[in-house]
């Protein structure tokens, strides 16, 4: 609902709404008796703007009934019945504060016999009068249902926004148990293999992941320079893990590294990427990462030299499965992630997102 003080300004502009017929009326009887050569009648004119300029003390009778009795489908016939009453006696009062100016202007309408004056001038005006409280009703409902209709959209608005943040907030929740899992069965490796060194390291990097990634109040949206330190802390667990066997190239354009990205969106496709290219072969193994901009979207791709795309690679597992899921709450069918294998061999998952950059 619109407030009071806007409610306010409007009637008030309604109400100098009323200047203009009293100008465009003196206007009028000025030309005509100048045209025709006729003395200007002073009183005829007084009295055609004061009568036009009356109606902006009357606009309150529309404006609170309007607000007292809106036209609603659970009440429309009361509505209607109360407001035809209301132009008859919107048009009685304009009548009478018209017969009253009469009199001190000694002009028509107050002409002997004095009822029956007023009576017919109330019958002139009622057809008039009604179309002008009608007018005005309408300003003000009119006005009332389109700031209605803007706090709807608004609230709409903020209902999907509340939405979507618990939606993508569950998708993440999913990841992190999923993260500790593949973490700490890195380290169980490292001390079945008796490495404790390697595992010592370890653990203090993933204590360090850790902090990040159950922190309750981080964004959705980070920017890609965030994205890649947290990506490379976690290479750092891989590569602790794979010694030699793991080589990590980066392609990142700098103009990308403002640009806002989803929170660990990159994490789940480098741990897929390992698991299919590098941990299932006993050569070693790499991982590109790229990132550029590209007119008005940001590429990213994330790809491995492993077998390929096969049955296995293409099933969706949590990782890839919420980042599409994500993406698609966040962008719509603006974003895309495509998965497919390159001339060189092995397998290449590439997002492609709309451009949000860092507010400086």
């Amino acid at each position: 609902m619109p407030s009071r003080a806007q409610e306010r300004r409007l009637q008030l502009l309604v109400s100098a709404g009323c200047v203009i017929p009293a100008l465009l009326f003196v206007l009028q009887g000025y030309l005509t008796a100048k045209l025709n050569g006729h003395a200007r009648d002073w009183n005829d004119l007084v009295f055609s703007a004061v009568d036009w300029l009356a109606l902006a003390a009357l606009t309150p009778i529309p404006y609170r009934l309007g607000r007292g009795f809106p036209f609603r489908i659970s009440q429309w016939t009361r509505s209607i019945g109360v407001h035809l009453l209301g132009s008859v006696g919107f048009s009685i009062a304009w009548a009478s504060i018209g017969m009253v100016l009469g009199k001190l202007l000694h002009h028509y309408p107050w002409m002997p016999p004095v009822a029956f004056s007023y009576l017919n001038w109330i019958v002139i005006t009622i057809p008039f009068g009604a179309l002008i409280y009608f007018a005005m009703l309408g300003c003000f409902s009119a006005y009332r249902y389109f700031v209605e209709a803007r706090e709807r959209e608004a609230e709409a608005a903020r209902l999907a926004a509340q939405l979507s943040e618990v939606r993508l907030g569950a998708l993440r929740m999913q990841l992190n148990p999923h993260f500790l899992f593949n973490s700490l069965n890195t380290v169980l490796v490292l001390v079945r293999d008796k490495d404790t060194v390697a595992a010592a390291r370890t653990l203090e990097l993933i204590g360090e992941l850790l902090r990040q990634v159950l922190e309750t109040d981080r964004p959705q949206l980070v920017s890609l320079a965030d994205e890649l330190k947290f990506v490379e802390r976690y290479l750092a667990i891989e590569q602790v893990r794979f010694s030699d066997r793991l080589r990590v190239e980066w392609d990142v354009d700098d103009r990308a590294r403002p640009v806002l990205v989803p929170d660990l969106i990159l994490q789940p496709l480098v741990e897929n990427a390992i698991r299919h290219g590098v941990a299932k072969r006993a050569e070693a193994g790499a991982i590109r990462i790229y990132a550029q901009v590209a007119g008005e979207f940001l590429e990213l791709s994330i790809r491995d030299d492993g077998a390929g795309v096969g049955p296995e690679a293409e099933r969706e597992g949590i990782g890839l499965s919420n980042t599409k899921e994500r993406l698609r709450v966040l962008y719509g069918e603006a974003a895309s992630v495509t998965i497919s294998t390159p001339p060189g061999g092995g397998t290449e998952v590439r997002l492609r997102i709309p451009l949000r950059r860092v507010l400086r």
